[in-house]
Parts: structure tokens; sequence; C-alpha cells
């Protein structure tokens, strides 16, 4: 795992992810993000009051080099857009905690595909973590989008949806997506620390097995957790 090397686009969520995994042993981390920390980030990103209004991959760096100084972490303070590429294939893993906000995400999954890396996509669900896994030989997310961009709420909505059809319905994971589809003001569905470090927990687990070969599930397989699963 040591030499195992993860780029992770985006560090909100990615915050979290790349402190979980660089503590159980991954010490290639590149972080790439050209967000400045705010103050409504700080209930669920790895950040504190003194870092609002600094860089985001700036911050992660500098507090993963001092859990580790001896890892090999470096950042990229910039976005990404059709201009702004970043190069993948000299890694063995993607991490795609960007928003969709822009076409950044899908433009990150084409790079780390064409390198023929997969890539972990996680979601926040609150009281839970979603994760899946694009393979380069595998479909892409955007099957999935019922309008013209893919966002968060469509692979949510899919994950319930694959839970009713096995009879196993989330009943907390349809309120959060009703809630969130009949919210009238421009939001981004919501996010707990405890979801943030769920996701963190699962995205690790999948780099372990991912690193040493053992199985994993792959899209439009996926992993739901919660501390309202009900089973």
């Amino acid at each position: 795992m040591k030499n195992f090397s993860i780029v992770i686009a985006g560090s909100g969520i990615g915050s979290n992810i790349a402190e979980c995994a660089l503590r159980t042993g991954f010490e290639k981390i590149c972080v790439i993000d050209g967000d400045l920390i705010e103050d409504s980030n700080l209930n669920r990103q790895n950040y504190t009051e003194d870092h609002i209004g600094t860089s985001k991959a700036m911050a992660l760096y500098e507090r993963l080099k001092s859990i580790n100084a001896n890892a090999e972490i470096t950042f990229v303070d910039q976005f990404i857009s059709r201009d702004n590429i970043p190069e993948t294939g000299t890694y063995h893993v993607g991490i795609n905690a960007l928003d969709y906000t822009n076409e950044a995400p899908q433009l990150f999954d084409e790079s780390c595909l064409k390198s023929g890396i997969p890539v972990i996509h996680p979601y926040n669900v609150g009281w839970g973590g979603l994760v899946t896994v694009l393979s380069p030989k595998g479909p892409p997310l955007q099957l999935l989008k019922k309008s013209s961009n893919f966002n968060e709420v469509d692979m949510v909505e899919y994950a319930a949806s694959y839970q009713r059809f096995w009879q196993n319905p989330q009943i907390w994971l349809e309120e959060v997506i009703n809630h969130y589809r009949t919210e009238d003001l421009a939001l981004p569905p919501p996010q707990l620390a405890i979801g943030s470090w769920y996701v963190a927990a699962m995205c690790t687990h999948l780099l372990v097995k991912i690193a040493t070969g053992k199985f994993y599930k792959k899209f439009p397989e996926f992993y739901l957790r919660s501390l309202l699963m009900e089973e």
C-alpha cells in the first residue's frame, strides 16, 4: 500500500478520504482542487477555522505532511477544466470527490479511464455513505442521468431504486431524496460529518482491496452503508 499511488480530485470530502487513507498506510497521494475553504465546509470537511479563506489543496497537503512527513504528498491548486485536464497515467487509482456543478467530474473520469485506472466515486448521504467504482471496461455513470447533466442525486436515486427492486427499501434514503427534491432553495444534498467519515472508511477499505488485488464490486454495483440501514 505504501507504494500504491492515489490521485484525489476534490478536497472537500476528499480531505477526509485522504487522511483516512494516509493513516491506513497509503503514502503516495496527490490532491487536485482550486477551491478556497469556507466556514460552511467545517461541519463535514477536514479543516479548521484557521483555514478559512485559504487553499483547500494546500491546507490538506500541510495536514497530511504533518501526520507523515515522509509520505509523498503533492497537490495541484487548480480547478479541472477542458484546458486543465490532469495527467492520471502515473497513478494506480483515482478518487472523484468533485461537486457536480460543471463538467469537471466527467473530465476527470474520462482521464482516469483512458489511463486504464479505476475511479472511486464517494457520496455523503447524511448518516451514511454511498460509494461506487468505475472500471475502465465498465459503463459510465452518465447512463443514469435524467437530465442533460449527471449529478449526485441521480446516483442516490439509482441506489434507492435498486434497494426497492430487491425488496429491501431504505425509507431513510427515500426521505432524503424526497426532501431534497421538494426544497425551494438551490442547495447541495444534505451532508453531515458522519457521512464524510463513513465514506472515508468505505473508500479506504476499497483502496486496500484494489491495492492488494482483492475482489471489489464495480458500477453498476455499489456500496451503501448507514447507521439507519434497514436490513
